[in-house]
């Protein structure tokens, strides 16, 4: 990044507006409620927010796939349409700071999926981070001590299943534009989650397709700051700023949604910011090829 490109407060500013919008988005889910089963929710987000790929239509009509970028689109479609459908479930049964906790997971498992299915090589001090950030979802979901969730192990499998769609995104990248990629995205989670949906329709009422579509509308904002962020700033410098998203989920969940706030959840999602910015921080330091995601890239 040339100097001047370098403008920290910028980024960090972009990635506060960043995290507001997350918020913002697993707020909108959990007012949703749970009447309408997860995968339909899900559907419904992704059919309204297709809206905002208007202006790649032309790009995709011009694009020219083969068997390998359809197999690769499908394959991320499929992962990250499981991963929502998770999701979403998480949101109708644990409180929003533990979901957005959970969720910074995400590049862990990116990492450790990247040792073993992409070759990567990791040092020790990478796998203490690792290791670090295991304990501080141990410190969140304490096993043994109180009764897990089903949300809980929905989350896990969320953050399993968006770093298999990332990982498959790096393949991506490398072979088309962010513009096709981001979309593609879109267009094969909605035709996922299609038949899901379908399987157990309840017809949504205009309140319920409004709290959607705004979900979509702060889910496209938020990857738009995102991309300002880093544009503005180095990984390093906006990563750790994450964690005032979990501070928010903390106060918007007992401000509106009566979740007393739980130093557990906040402990454990420090451990796992703390260690997720070492990574990336060593990332950046060997000047290595970025693997470990920043932790809002693998958002719904």
């Amino acid at each position: 990044m040339s100097d001047a490109a370098y403008r920290p407060l910028a980024g960090i500013l972009w990635m506060i507006a960043t995290g507001f919008c997350f918020v913002m988005v697993t707020a909108l889910v959990k007012l949703l409620g749970g009447r309408i089963p997860a995968a339909e929710s899900a559907f419904l987000r992704y059919l309204l927010g297709l809206v905002f790929l208007i202006p790649a239509w032309k790009q995709l009509a011009a694009m020219k796939l083969g068997s390998r970028g359809w197999t690769l689109f499908s394959i991320r479609g499929a992962f990250h349409t499981l991963g929502v459908i998770c999701w979403f479930y998480a949101m109708t049964r644990i409180p929003i700071a533990e979901v957005t906790a959970m969720n910074y997971l995400n590049p862990v498992y990116v990492s450790i999926l990247a040792v073993l299915f992409l070759g990567e090589q990791i040092a020790a001090r990478r796998i203490l981070a690792i290791v670090a950030a295991l304990i501080g979802a141990l410190v969140i979901l304490r096993p043994g001590i109180r009764e897990l969730d089903p949300g809980h192990i929905a989350m896990i499998f969320t953050a399993l299943l968006f770093a298999g769609s990332y990982l498959t995104a790096k393949i991506l990248s490398g072979e088309h534009s962010a513009i096709v990629v981001v979309a593609m995205l879109s267009i094969t989670v909605t035709i996922g989650l299609a038949p899901f949906a379908a399987a157990n329709w309840v017809t949504p009422t205009p309140g319920e397709l409004g709290i959607l579509f705004f979900v979509a509308c702060f889910a496209t904002a938020g990857h738009f700051a995102m991309t300002n962020a880093f544009a503005a700033a180095p990984v390093t410098v906006t990563q750790p700023v994450t964690f005032l998203q979990l501070v928010w989920s903390v106060i918007v969940g007992a401000a509106f949604f009566a979740e007393p706030p739980d130093p557990y959840v906040i402990a454990g999602g420090g451990i796992i910011v703390a260690a997720v910015s070492f990574i990336t921080w060593r990332e950046a330091r060997a000047k290595k090829r970025a693997i470990t995601p920043p932790i809002h890239a693998t958002k719904t």
